[in-house]
């Protein structure tokens, strides 16, 4: 007969359900972080880092790789669809995994829509971890004389410009 192996739970157990779980106060939680602080001068923690290692760790800590890559997107447009096609549209927003693209007219709006496997294919490639799935490609908008979120329906704005 095996006997059975405890350690894992009475470990969980010791940790999680005893006490505070895990609980600091502020006072505890300053004191620890300087007793850990060095004072000596090659002590753990007081090596030199590198302006790199320092902005990877900051994107690190507030999650902002998603923000960066989207921005990378944004500025790399013209990497992305070439040069001809970037000076006709610019990319808007990307809202619940899709990309919202702004064209200069509706002709280029419709050319780019029959190169959009080949665009979403590149984008997945080079921007993995934006995980985008579509691509909506706009036209130019008309001026919208609608402000804020509630509208009414009616004839709209008369004798504006006369």
């Amino acid at each position: 007969m095996r006997e059975l192996n405890f350690s894992a739970a009475d470990e969980y157990f010791r940790k999680y359900l005893l006490g505070t779980a895990g609980l600091k106060s502020r006072d505890q939680k300053r004191r620890e972080a300087k007793q850990k602080r060095g004072s000596q001068p090659f002590e753990a923690g007081r090596d030199l880092v590198t302006a790199a290692a320092s902005m990877d760790a900051l994107v690190g800590q507030f999650n902002w790789d998603a923000r960066l890559s989207e921005a990378d997107l944004f500025a790399n447009w013209e990497k992305v669809v070439g040069e001809d096609s970037a000076n006709a549209s610019f990319p808007e927003e990307i809202k619940n995994r899709v990309l919202s693209v702004r064209c200069r007219s509706t002709a280029w709006a419709t050319q780019l829509r029959l190169l959009q496997n080949a665009i979403l294919n590149k984008i997945q490639e080079l921007y993995p971890q934006l995980s985008i799935e579509e691509i909506k490609f706009v036209g130019p908008s008309a001026p919208s004389w609608k402000k804020g979120p509630r509208s009414v329906p009616g004839r709209g704005p008369r004798d504006t410009y006369g």
